[in-house]
């Protein structure tokens, strides 16, 4: 059952000035800098240009990245993109909370559109904290007053309990924009109609929450097969004992993902029926692709599955009756290692089950193929696989206490 939450539907908007978080984080050329997909832009887009018709204030909160990242920059070209996709003008101003922001909200009209700075830019954003604590932040504080409502659309960083996501909501009227009211209301409906067999596919590079979705999965009994594949598959065959060789231990050890090993180790042998782990991968040696069984594999950097493994994987995707995948299966945008990816992806399409893809590059795969058999693509990988799994998401309690 869907939470009660406020959405737009609930609020007055006429001359109000309403701070939205929204979620654009894109792409970015390491080369040249430039945005390389408007996706994420191109899906907020319909709860900003609804607030402008209805005569809103708009203010925009968003990140781009973190810090320490090659992609890691202001949010200039964003408002420029935004822009564009609107058909109207939306400013920027390279600050959060300084008074240059401050002074250009109180001098906004109705209808008109502010981007403010990147709000990682700001070292408390980054933080972790009960909502309480976030709400007694510098941006929190200084901002909330000059508005009238906050919008939360952000559902892809839902899962973070950071001041923009969590602490504008303990101080002020505020409610679920429309990307985010969409999410919510389709994911909570698959959650509460689980059929069996249900299987996930977890992979990609965000370890992270791929382990605590699975941790929670298997301990509450919701998954009946795990499916590993990418950096997650990499960390679960090294924690069951597999030799995947320096190269690919480095890699881990340079994310700081070793202590995931030793969770994949015990998840291994508390779960080893449920847990699925590749037979055969594929290997980057001259830019080619080199299958080898596990048990063989030379010391060149792991990029996609092996054809025995997503055969397998395919086989268990196609008897499932609830599938929820997040992450690709390797490195799908070079080319000759995308076999996997799209296997896993025409495996979930031609599926009779009730199928559900997180966020990010799993779902940009999706969309390229032009894939027709998926029941929902999300726009939040970590946010939507973390509910599915039980988890909770902070932003979205914190708009439901609103109620």
């Amino acid at each position: 059952m869907a939470p009660d939450f406020y959405t737009i539907d609930d609020l007055d908007l006429e001359g109000k000035t309403v701070l939205v978080r929204v979620d654009i984080n894109s792409p970015v050329d390491p080369i040249t800098g430039l945005l390389l997909d408007d996706t994420r832009i191109r899906l907020h887009a319909e709860t900003i240009s609804e607030l402008a018709e209805k005569g809103a204030k708009t203010v925009l909160i968003a990140h781009q990245s973190r810090p320490g990242k090659k992609d890691f920059t202001t949010l200039q070209q964003h408002a420029e993109t935004l822009s564009n996709l609107l058909e109207r003008p939306v400013s920027y101003v390279d600050d959060i909370f300084g008074s240059n922001a401050r002074e250009t909200i109180s001098k906004l009209k109705g209808g008109e559109i502010l981007l403010l700075e990147n709000v990682r830019f700001y070292s408390e954003e980054i933080l972790q904290r009960e909502p309480l604590e976030q709400a007694e932040t510098h941006m929190v504080r200084l901002l909330s007053p000059l508005a009238d409502y906050f919008i939360n659309d952000a559902f892809a960083a839902a899962h973070r309990s950071q001041p923009s996501m969590v602490g504008f909501a303990m101080k002020m009227p505020s409610a679920a924009g429309r990307v985010m009211e969409r999410e919510l209301k389709a994911l909570y409906s698959a959650v509460s109609n689980v059929e069996r067999p249900c299987v996930y596919v977890l992979g990609g590079v965000k370890v992270d929450d791929s382990v605590m979705v699975m941790e929670n999965a298997l301990e509450a009994g919701s998954a009946d097969y795990i499916l590993t594949t990418g950096l997650v598959a990499n960390i679960f065959l090294w924690g069951g004992g597999v030799n995947i060789r320096k190269h690919n231990r480095k890699f881990i050890e340079d994310r700081e993902y070793c202590e995931y090993v030793k969770t994949a180790k015990k998840l291994c042998k508390k779960f080893k029926d449920k847990i699925l782990v590749p037979s055969d991968l594929a290997v980057c040696k001259d830019d080619k692709r080199l299958e080898y069984p596990v048990g063989k594999l030379p010391n060149l950097p792991i990029f996609d599955l092996g054809t025995e493994t997503t055969t397998e994987y395919a086989r268990v995707i196609r008897n499932a009756r609830t599938i929820f995948a997040n992450g690709p299966a390797g490195v799908f945008e070079k080319e000759g290692f995308n076999q996997g990816t799209e296997d896993i992806l025409n495996a979930i399409s031609s599926s009779p089950g009730f199928s559900i893809i997180g966020g990010g590059h799993l779902a940009a795969a999706a969309n390229q193929m032009g894939l027709r058999g998926i029941s929902h693509i999300s726009s939040g990988g970590g946010a939507s696989i973390n509910l599915i799994a039980g988890a909770r998401l902070p932003a979205v309690e914190v708009l439901r206490e609103q109620r």
